[in-house]
């Protein structure tokens, strides 16, 4: 399984981006997010770059994964999910329009 982790651009060439990732210097694939310019977040995997994050949604992932990485190392989850807790379960949009609309089964 591969996982996506934000990272935070510190240089940009072309499409070679550098960052630091876990306190490491790292090298990111910007051919697919061309607009990322030093500074953006970008949610890298294995090395390559697949979207720009907004800063927001960076810090959310990284704290999921820092509870996800607390949890297998025995400890507590902590916050790391609070915005999930505070909500509700949501349905995707389509599924939602079809329970409005009364439909419950295939």
């Amino acid at each position: 399984m591969c996982v996506g982790i934000p990272v935070q651009l510190t240089a940009v060439e072309g499409i070679r981006g550098e960052a630091v990732e876990d306190g490491r210097a790292v090298i990111v694939d910007l051919s697919l997010t061309p607009e990322a310019v030093v500074g953006d977040w970008v949610l890298s995997f294995l090395g390559a770059a697949r979207a720009v994050l907004p800063a927001e949604e960076a810090a959310r992932i990284t704290a999921a994964l820092g509870g996800l990485r607390a949890l297998m190392a025995g400890e507590g989850l902590g916050d790391a999910f609070a915005d999930l807790e505070a909500r509700a379960p949501q349905l995707p949009p389509h599924l939602q329009a079809a329970l409005d609309a009364g439909k419950t089964s295939a």
